[in-house]
C-alpha cells in the first residue's frame, strides 16, 4: 500500500500567511503580495508600522534576505517608506 502526499496548501497561522513552497512564485514575491493586501484593503493604515525582518521571518518562516527583498518591493512601489533605527511604515497616500 502506498502513501498518499497530501499537496499542501497556503498555510494560514494566527492570521498570517507562510508561504506556499509549491508555488513557482518567489518566497519574496509570495510575502510583498500579503502585505500588499493589508495595505489595500486598509488592515495597514498610512502610518502603521509594517512588519519587521525579523516579524516576517517569524511569522512567513523564511530567510532574512526573504524578507528583506519583499520590503524593497514595497518600499520600491511607493507603499511603505522605512526610516533608518526607526522600522518600515505604511507610506501616506497621494491625493
Amino acid at each position: 500500500m502506498g502513501m498518499s502526499v497530501a499537496m499542501p496548501e497556503l498555510a494560514q497561522r494566527d492570521n498570517l500567511t507562510v508561504v506556499d513552497p509549491m508555488d513557482p512564485t518567489p518566497y519574496y514575491v509570495q510575502v510583498a503580495d500579503v502585505i500588499r493586501a493589508q495595505i489595500k484593503s486598509g488592515e495597514l493604515r498610512p502610518g502603521d508600522r509594517v512588519p519587521s525582518e525579523n516579524d516576517i521571518k517569524r511569522d512567513h518562516q523564511v530567510a532574512r534576505e526573504t524578507a528583506r527583498k519583499a520590503l524593497a518591493v514595497l518600499r520600491d512601489e511607493g507603499l511603505i517608506v522605512t526610516m533608518p533605527a526607526r522600522g518600515s511604515f505604511v507610506a501616506q497616500r497621494e491625493s
